[in-house]
């Protein structure tokens, strides 16, 4: 009862969050660069921060260094979502932020050199599950994906976190998938959402490595890991600057250039996300080699893709 009434008032807040935007005209109009050809409503993806936000308010303010930091990411993220920031700004923002979420993880009884690790790693993935976020439904389905194996890791394997805080960002997620996971999105997640969510998940797999010690969960991330990465390196390779947006993405081809509809696309990184994530459980003594030919096969499959495919891409 709890689950659904919580559902039931994310999608209410969900709608009058649509009627704000379209009130403030928070829209995302299509140009060159887009994977999507209407005006549609940005920063539905807020709904995640009043996800976690709910867990906050009836947990007895579990978290709180968390939920002050993924505050500043929330503010700072619609910020830039209304009116573009610099990127000083944001990025002052964003490592505040992974302080006070390092706190909470309790990282700072470690060496200081763990803590410049965690911020490089963590500022990296952030960035990347932005990128990440091009077409219809593959934000909040992926991120349901990672969020169904934390639930079942924490029941079954090791618990790592309250599970109640899991399932109500879940209830988050659906809500969100249930007006952007289809072909004619009623909202895109906006870096509010994509960064939201992001920041969510590291903190979660983070406690996971934290209390297991062991950093071959990061598998969890191993598409969009492998996908950014290579991407990244592709564009230096043709001499771009990869701070500009782009539609290089191996995922974009396939929509764009393949003309693969969002949904099959969004369904297709999930299912290989889900499929990694199977194997690791069925190896758990085999971590770190796991890890290594995940990236390893994913990389090949990339290249192969590129290889015949990019010429395709004319931006």
């Amino acid at each position: 009862m709890y689950y659904l009434i919580v559902l039931v008032l994310l999608f209410i807040a969900e709608l009058f969050y649509f009627k704000i935007a379209d009130r403030c005209n928070i829209i995302d109009k299509p140009n060159e660069r887009s994977s999507h050809t209407s005006i549609t409503l940005r920063g539905g993806g807020v709904i995640f921060y009043f996800g976690a936000l709910a867990y906050f308010l009836t947990s007895g303010f579990e978290y709180p260094w968390f939920m002050l930091a993924l505050t500043l990411v929330t503010f700072i993220s619609f910020v830039d979502d209304v009116r573009s920031t610099s990127q000083k700004v944001r990025l002052l923002f964003h490592f505040s932020a992974m302080v006070m979420m390092f706190y909470q993880w309790g990282l700072f009884s470690l060496s200081w050199w763990w803590i410049i690790i965690a911020l490089i790693v963590c500022t990296g993935i952030i960035n990347a599950y932005n990128f990440m976020d091009g077409i219809n439904g593959i934000t909040g389905g992926y991120s349901l994906v990672i969020l169904a194996a934390l639930a079942y890791v924490n029941k079954e394997v090791v618990p790592f976190v309250e599970e109640d805080f899991i399932y109500t960002v879940v209830c988050s997620v659906l809500v969100f998938c249930f007006f952007n996971f289809r072909k004619k999105a009623k909202c895109f997640a906006g870096d509010v959402g994509s960064v939201g969510i992001a920041f969510i998940l590291l903190f979660l797999i983070g406690r996971l490595i934290i209390k297991t010690g062991d950093f071959s969960w990061i598998v969890l991330l191993a598409v969009y890991g492998v996908d950014s990465v290579l991407t990244i390196i592709h564009r230096l390779m043709l001499h771009e600057n990869i701070g500009l947006p782009h539609r290089k993405h191996l995922y974009q081809i396939m929509a764009n250039e393949l003309k693969i509809p969002h949904v099959v696309v969004s369904s297709t990184y999930m299912a290989v996300q889900a499929v990694i994530i199977a194997g690791y459980m069925v190896c758990p003594n085999f971590g770190y080699w796991y890890l290594l030919c995940t990236i390893l096969l994913l990389s090949l499959i990339y290249v192969c893709f590129m290889k015949r495919y990019f010429g395709l891409h004319q931006c």
